[in-house]
């Protein structure tokens, strides 16, 4: 039987670099100990208020069909979220309710692109992002980010990349996996580029809440781009809802009716329940509250000491998000030999860092994903493995 061309385009090299978290949680079910480092959920549980709620909604008999772009109290509660996070005034006819960021990414996708058209993308970028473009048509340009200088975005770069075939920037700060923010002078430069050359921006801003140093620029707070970007956010890294799949896309009007088309072909509509705990979880927990924020900041700091005493291995401290990118360029080994040999002698699972584009090559993603007394048993571990290379 035959396949399309698509689904051959997305079994690529990068892909199989996920296949050590896989083995990780595999072993680590049949009772080996292992510390899963690999992957950015959180292991502690939804907080109590958020369950309650969707027990409730439940209770009430919440379990038929709802509006396909989202309840409208479940969108009015987004539009109050994300004018926390970026001072930016929207509608509710121009958020859409989606079951995850990836979703969002997708639908933005096929919504903004066709076939030929190139997408400028940060490198090293978010595993899923050349994947979820392509199916569109479109393919990814990657812009490297500069490593000796905090993973920053050079401007110059993006131009050196642009041809007559782009279409869009693709921005996701705070960054994965580097954990990089933008500044005001970058975006600026970013929205006069997308002015001169008319492209859209897709802003992956899930990490938005989870900022330690500084604070979160979204691209909608520029004027300019507000009118050609669209943002994809969710509650699974701000409010520990993961596994809930509910997340959010918000742009202009008709760029947001053209979506909501194209959901039509794939969903109708978000769990009705789903939506009601996502709007007692924004309720309960608003953005000042920190709720993920003063969990990770200390790990972040935990981990940093501990790297900082370690032979072999360099690392940016991030100023945002859940993950520390790790130089192990003078270990020897490549990416994933690494990862390899730590899983095996060492019982941590850290992600190679070409699942992120060439631009982790030589990096390997280590999670905060754990509680502080297992970060330091794996900054243990990892520290015994460097001195015994």
């Amino acid at each position: 039987m035959k396949f399309s061309a698509l689904v051959h385009t997305l079994d690529v090299p990068a892909n199989h670099a996920w296949d050590i978290h896989y083995e990780a949680l595999d072993r680590r079910r049949a009772g080996e100990n292992i510390i899963v480092l690999s992957i950015g959920d959180h292991e502690f549980d939804t907080p109590a208020p958020i369950v309650d709620a969707v027990k409730q909604s439940l209770d009430n008999g919440r379990h038929h069909y709802t509006q396909a772009a989202g309840e409208p109290h479940f969108r009015e509660a987004v539009a109050d979220f994300h004018h926390q996070l970026t001072g930016q005034t929207v509608h509710t006819d121009e958020i859409l309710a989606m079951p995850g960021a990836q979703c969002g990414l997708y639908i933005a996708s096929v919504a903004l692109l066709e076939k030929g058209d190139e997408v400028l993308v940060p490198d090293p970028m978010y595993s899923t992002y050349p994947d979820t473009i392509s199916s569109s048509g479109a393919h990814v340009v990657p812009v490297p980010l500069d490593a000796q200088n905090g993973f920053a975005l050079s401007v110059d770069k993006l131009r050196a990349a642009v041809t007559k075939h782009t279409r869009a920037v693709l921005l996701n700060y705070p960054h994965n996996p580097t954990g990089a923010i933008m500044d005001k002078q970058t975006l600026e430069a970013i929205a006069t580029f997308c002015e001169e050359f008319d492209l859209w921006v897709i802003s992956d801003e899930v990490y938005a809440s989870v900022v330690f140093d500084g604070e979160h620029l979204s691209p909608v707070s520029v004027e300019s781009l507000r009118k050609r970007t669209m943002v994809i956010s969710s509650l699974s890294k701000s409010h520990a809802m993961t596994g809930w799949r509910i997340g959010w896309l918000i742009g202009p009007r008709e760029a947001i009716k053209h979506c909501g088309h194209l959901c039509n072909c794939i969903l109708y509509g978000i769990a009705p329940f789903v939506q009601d705990a996502a709007t007692a979880a924004i309720k309960a927990y608003p953005l000042d509250n920190a709720l993920t924020t003063n969990i990770y900041r200390p790990r972040r700091d935990l981990v940093a000491s501990r790297l900082s005493n370690m032979p072999r291995i360099r690392y940016h401290m991030p100023t945002a998000g859940m993950y520390f990118m790790l130089d192990i360029r003078d270990s020897g080994m490549t990416s994933a030999q690494f990862a390899r040999n730590l899983l095996e002698t060492s019982g941590v699972a850290l992600l190679p860092g070409e699942a992120f584009g060439e631009g982790g090559r030589g990096f390997v993603r280590m999670s905060l994903c754990a509680n502080e007394k297992d970060l330091g048993i794996a900054c243990d571990r990892l520290n015994h493995f460097l001195k015994n290379i």
